[in-house]
């Protein structure tokens, strides 16, 4: 006749088991999360799926010699200007402390 084994020894060797392999002891089943945070990082396989794109000011700096135009930043200059002209620009930086907007409501 085989002896049945007390659920105290099974939980003393679990436990020893956990410490021993370095995994968690969990005798409850309490939802841990630990089978997301044991899986392997997306991020990287996912970086190296999609292809860099060509970023034209890098290029640009890179190769000064090549004189290429960035369209899209000449357009966006242009309209800053036509802004500016209007009124409708970015205020001026003010140099001090006592130029500033703020300073001059307070007064």
């Amino acid at each position: 006749m085989a002896a049945a084994i007390r659920p105290m020894r099974l939980a003393a060797l679990t436990r020893s088991r956990c410490s021993i392999f370095q995994t968690a002891y969990n005798p409850t089943s309490a939802r841990t999360g630990a089978k997301y945070l044991r899986a392997r990082l997306r991020g990287p396989s996912m970086v190296k799926y999609y292809t860099p794109e060509a970023n034209i000011a890098q290029i640009m700096r890179q190769w000064p010699g090549l004189e290429i135009i960035n369209f899209a930043e000449e357009e966006r200059l242009r309209d800053v200007e036509d802004k500016k002209k209007r009124g409708k620009g970015a205020p001026k930086k003010a140099k001090e402390k006592g130029d500033s907007r703020r300073a001059s409501r307070r007064r």
